[in-house]
């Protein structure tokens, strides 16, 4: 059975917290990207930036349902939630619009896992870490190449 180290794309590009949201779309655009990791100065994995979480910047907000007791109000959700949506939509940094602490695989994680995973958990970009570093990334269309390959 194939593993993620003989699909995985190697010396995958990366992004750092501190890049410019624009900049990200443009490369991730021009990439046919669905998605990078992204990473701090160490080379440690912090994050992944894909285009759903790009795509989110154009949605509105969801203001929170309030329920009035004895004149006060109560939020039936969490205000963190919504500060994180208002964070994500204005985001002007990688950072802002990331997703944090991604699932990860390891170079030895079978074809059918990181299968599983792409479909159950709708993750189309899997950063492929060893030791704590990122070794690689397993998206999409590797999955894809190995399947008319076998045909």
């Amino acid at each position: 059975m194939l593993k993620a180290k003989e699909i995985m794309t190697s010396g995958a590009l990366t992004l750092t917290p501190e890049d410019d949201i624009a900049g990200a779309a443009k490369l991730l655009l021009e990439k046919h990207l669905n998605g990078v990791p992204v990473v701090d100065d160490s080379g440690k994995l912090i994050g992944v930036l894909c285009q759903s979480d790009l795509v989110a910047q154009q949605k509105s907000v969801s203001l929170p349902s309030l329920f009035t007791i004895l004149d006060g109000f109560i939020s039936f959700s969490s205000n963190e939630e919504l500060e994180r949506e208002v964070n994500k939509i204005a985001a002007t940094k990688v950072a802002q619009a990331m997703t944090p602490d991604p699932v990860t695989i390891s170079p030895e994680t079978d074809i059918e896992h990181i299968a599983d995973l792409m479909v159950e958990r709708k993750l189309y970009t899997l950063p492929v870490v060893e030791n704590g570093k990122l070794i690689g990334v397993v998206g999409k269309e590797d999955v894809l190449k190995v399947l008319t390959k076998s045909k």
